[in-house]
């Protein structure tokens, strides 16, 4: 009888699934899981506190980034940013720059656009390599498909330093609203390519995230003519208003 009682139990299911915790805010468990995946990539751990890697800590940065109560609990809101359309660098606070603050010294910068196939070219390699690239490209950093990540840069620096790349299987516009405006897009990465990090001024071209109809009177705002002004000084024959 013994035995039989504990064929049976071993016959259970081992565990039942653990309830989701008070961070995930009524969240379903997918949503639960694009939200973790999403705050390892777009806010990576800091060594200032203890609590540094924990859920509810990165949460709580996303939240001060995007001028949100910080609750550290998972929202709607939260979620709807989290599911737009935005540059693959990391986030950081207010008009900025990459943490060394890396800058190119040279007064004249070179770039050069190359193709899809990465192979050797002629000209040489420039400052700031331009690509249109799909999936794994080479920089540990593999675009998705359409939508989510759209491109992504680098700082400035030897090697891949302010390279940009941009997905190739998103659908590029020069205008339209249908598709991702190629100008708005390439500006903002340029930026990174420049020196700047991300802005967590909605009005600045150095915001994360992707908006349609962004395009129309696109101009740098103050904020992000502050932090390049900071980097490289002032346009010396530009009038002041």
């Amino acid at each position: 009888m013994r035995l039989t009682v504990l064929c049976a139990l071993c016959l259970l299911p081992s565990g039942l699934a653990s309830p989701l915790p008070r961070e995930a805010g009524g969240m379903s468990e997918p949503q639960w899981r694009q939200a973790q995946d999403y705050l390892r990539r777009f806010y990576p751990s800091s060594s200032e506190t203890r609590e540094a890697d924990s859920f509810e800590a990165r949460l709580k940065r996303m939240q001060m980034f995007f001028r949100l109560p910080v609750t550290g609990v998972l929202s709607p809101r939260l979620m709807e940013i989290m599911q737009k359309p935005r540059c693959g660098v990391p986030d950081v606070a207010d008009y900025s720059l990459f943490p060394t603050q890396p800058k190119w010294n040279s007064r004249v910068v070179t770039y050069r656009e190359i193709p899809l196939a990465f192979r050797r070219v002629l000209a040489g390699t420039a400052d700031i390599m331009i690509g249109f690239a799909r999936g794994a490209h080479g920089d540990y950093y593999p675009f998705d498909g359409p939508g989510n990540t759209l491109a992504h840069a680098f700082a400035p620096g030897p090697g891949l330093g302010g390279d940009a790349h941009f997905d190739e299987d998103e659908r590029w516009t020069d205008g339209s609203r249908i598709g991702v405006n190629f100008l708005v897009i390439a500006t903002h990465e340029l930026g990174h390519s420049l020196g700047l990090g991300h802005s967590s001024d909605p009005n600045a071209v150095m915001y994360p995230t992707y908006r349609v109809g962004e395009s129309k009177n696109f101009r740098l705002s103050p904020d992000d003519i502050k932090g390049i002004q900071k980097l490289y000084g002032e346009n010396s024959n530009s009038r002041k208003n």
